[in-house]
């Protein structure tokens, strides 16, 4: 064989063998898929093409995290020992490990929740990092946490809820949708679960974010937990504070922002008007004196009252508007790209 030839087929080999390594280093490059209630990441169950290949310390195909249902999670056979080692496995740079701790979380707040009220300042952060981590099946799993610690502790939660906001806004606004669900969940527990007179005061300040997206989050939480107040829980936080977040919201540049706003709008002024009827119903010479404009002013003259007079037509105008298409028989629907929910 000449040296010409030989040469030739030299590179010919050499150039296969280059083939077939990128193709063995493909096999090894997977990504995590949602099946059903089950993640099954693909690195997960990939066959043995890659015998050297780990997962945060996790030999591939051994590795299978299922999401499960707060109603399914069942008591812990030891619950004692579990809460040993809850810190630390939380901690761990095993990511299988980490979600195993978070369900532990999960089932600790539903059938031991006094035991785990002892650990709730540590763990927090631990479920924030969680909640952060760029690998979907610890995010959501964290995500579910929230949702079911918020169940359990309510109030209790408020101290240590500062971290979790900003993360939970993000989350839920994101593109991937599962995770963006669980987000969702761990919001509307949220809203559900503490009062919002504790709430409200936390997430004001998420409404002035430079963020669109938290904007809009925080807007629509917002939105959906000052029903929860009650006409003398408004009464007490404030029906004028309330009515100026709700004209300051209605020009947002987010539609999901200013549809909270018209929800928060339409609140308020049922409210106002049960209000001034329970107050026109009563007769009471003992009860004390309050400010004729409390008493007697429509809510068209309160909003012009507590309102510049730009503020004041905006809110104005998304309540008669809204009053007058529902008079005519016209169901309001949210405009186009509107979440429901939080």
């Amino acid at each position: 064989m000449s040296d010409s030839a030989l040469k030739d087929l030299n590179l010919a080999q050499s150039a296969e063998l280059e083939k077939t390594k990128d193709i063995s280093a493909k096999s090894c490059v997977t990504k995590p898929v949602l099946n059903g209630n089950k993640c099954v990441n693909t690195e997960e169950n990939a066959p043995p093409a890659c015998p050297g290949a780990v997962t945060n310390g996790c030999e591939s195909g051994n590795a299978d995290v299922e999401y499960i249902d707060s109603e399914n999670l069942t008591d812990l056979p030891d619950a004692g020992a579990t809460l040993t080692t809850l810190v630390a496995r939380l901690d761990s740079k095993d990511w299988v490990m980490t979600c195993e701790a978070l369900n532990n979380v999960r089932q600790l707040a539903i059938y031991h929740k006094d035991r785990l009220q002892e650990l709730l300042e540590p763990l927090v952060p631990l479920i924030v990092k969680s909640v952060k981590n760029p690998r979907s099946a610890v995010c959501k799993t964290a995500l579910m946490t929230c949702a079911d610690i918020f169940k359990a502790y309510g109030d209790l939660m408020v101290d240590s809820i500062d971290p979790l906001l900003v993360q939970l806004f993000l989350k839920s606004s994101q593109d991937k949708r599962f995770v963006c669900e669980a987000a969702e969940a761990a919001l509307i527990s949220m809203t559900n679960w503490i009062a919002p007179s504790a709430l409200l005061p936390k997430m004001q300040p998420y409404l002035k974010n430079r963020n669109p997206r938290i904007r809009a989050k925080a807007s629509m939480c917002f939105s959906k937990s000052v029903p929860r107040f009650g006409v003398e829980g408004i009464k007490e936080y404030g029906m004028d504070k309330l009515v100026q977040i709700a004209a300051t919201q209605l020009s947002d540049q987010l539609p999901e922002s200013r549809e909270a706003a018209r929800k928060l709008a339409l609140e308020l002024q049922t409210f106002y008007e049960k209000s001034q009827a329970s107050s026109s119903g009563e007769v009471d010479d003992d009860a004390p004196a309050t400010s004729p404009d409390a008493d007697s002013e429509s809510w068209e003259a309160f909003c012009q009252s507590k309102l510049s007079p730009l503020s004041a037509q905006a809110i104005l105008r998304v309540t008669s508007t809204t009053k007058d298409g529902v008079a005519g028989g016209v169901t309001s629907t949210p405009p186009k790209g509107v979440t429901v929910g939080c």
